[in-house]
């Protein structure tokens, strides 16, 4: 009777543990409440471009501008409430199916908002297969992932939120469910949206929001362009030649001032595109918009992809913007270092048949500029020049819960 009574107490003690793990995916287990400002931070979004040649001034990006930039239309606009809603979402890991993964777990500020990892751990230990790109000027790309598969920053806020390794929440109605029941919430459901109602819409635009208000536009290249006091090295200044040069082509996929794949039409990358005109410091002069892109190139990696991206090994061409801080590189993250990833442009293409136009010579061999040791150098201290401290740094952009 004793072993009998023993085995039912461990029955009911393991049934009731099974039932309170169970309601933890429900329930705040979070602990802490965001601490946020009275009067929301300035969200808004301003490119400064040079209108004289000389002095700054800052357009609305949501229009096409004479710096070459325009704000993808599918993605909402940007209120203060909205991307600081946004932001306690991105840094809360009450969005993952057992509060243990949030979007900055993968995408942390101090790193330009990457991870450092080749691939992220996600809510139950698996890695992705692929590297996390880093969320630097979201909001200017039509076509998003490694593969291009999306074409809003909503619909790539919350895909990770549903992947079975990233995060785990099968159902955005559980979420928004779940969400429900956290106190702080409501309110701010309230004040982006102006009711506590919370939803799968809701939670991506607010997302969007914040993810499209991270930008990189005030590294050292841009400062110089503002600033006659700011000056590049000579190492710096062989290396900004060399990748605006058509010995390297760098500018071609990685297009000024952006630095990413220039994506505003449907199509793939390697038709007609946006050709940029730039002068001898970077700076645009004049743009064309062609036909057939989505950001999205064979870079000449592998003969044989075991990941074929978008198809036939193509993949997103990132922005090179904070490129310093966001390590390891390529979709899989082979690369550690700048350095390697220039030896791989300067001899390590492979001849696929599917390269892209801008990494193959005339008779449809890889480009091989071979740089030197010291052009080589160059063009990472060149690189180096895009870093924004700011991205990493402002305040609005960090974690609200301490």
């Amino acid at each position: 009777m004793r072993n009998k009574a023993l085995l039912f107490a461990a029955i009911a003690l393991v049934t009731m543990t099974l039932y309170n793990c169970n309601s933890t995916e429900e329930l705040s287990q979070f602990g802490l409440k965001p601490e946020l400002p009275a009067e929301p931070y300035d969200y808004s979004l301003k490119v400064s471009v040079l209108t004289n040649g000389v002095d700054p001034t800052f357009i609305d990006p949501n229009v096409f501008n004479n710096f070459g930039l325009q704000f993808n239309p599918n993605n909402p606009p940007i209120t203060n409430e909205g991307a600081s809603l946004g932001r306690v979402l991105f840094y809360d890991p009450q969005l993952s199916i057992n509060n243990s993964i949030s979007c900055a777990s993968c995408h942390k500020q101090e790193l330009a908002f990457s991870d450092g990892m080749a691939g992220s751990t996600g809510f139950g230990g698996k890695v992705t297969p692929r590297n996390s790109m880093a969320i630097i000027n979201a909001g200017f790309n039509n076509n998003l992932f490694w593969d291009s598969r999306v074409q809003s920053v909503s619909e790539l806020a919350v895909k990770p939120i549903q992947n079975h390794i990233e995060m785990g929440m099968e159902s955005m109605t559980r979420l928004s469910g779940k969400l429900a029941k956290v106190d702080y919430y409501k309110d701010l459901f309230k004040k982006a949206f102006g009711t506590e109602q919370i939803s799968e819409e809701r939670i991506g635009a607010a997302l969007a929001q914040f993810v499209c208000s991270i930008t990189a536009t005030n590294s050292r290249f841009d400062q110089r362009n503002t600033n006659s006091a700011i000056q590049f090295s000579s190492l710096e200044s062989l290396g900004e030649e060399l990748f605006f040069s058509p010995r390297t082509n760098c500018n071609r996929c990685h297009a000024a001032p952006s630095f990413a794949a220039p994506d505003f039409v449907g199509g793939e990358y390697g038709g007609g595109g946006i050709t940029f005109t730039v002068g001898p410091n970077g700076e645009f002069i004049s743009s064309a918009v062609g036909d057939d892109v989505k950001g999205t190139a064979n870079n000449g990696l592998d003969l044989v992809y075991q990941d074929n991206g978008m198809g036939n090994g193509k993949f997103r061409i990132p922005s090179l913007r904070n490129i310093e801080l966001t390590s390891p590189y390529m979709h899989d993250g082979r690369f550690n270092t700048l350095e390697e990833v220039v030896e791989h442009y300067n001899t390590g293409v492979k001849p696929h048949n599917h390269l892209d136009k801008n990494l193959r010579n005339a008779d449809g061999s890889p480009l091989r500029p071979n740089l030197n040791s010291l052009e080589q150098k160059a063009l990472v201290a060149f690189l180096k020049t895009l870093t924004d401290e700011t991205t990493i740094t402002d305040v609005k952009w960090s974690n609200p819960f301490k």
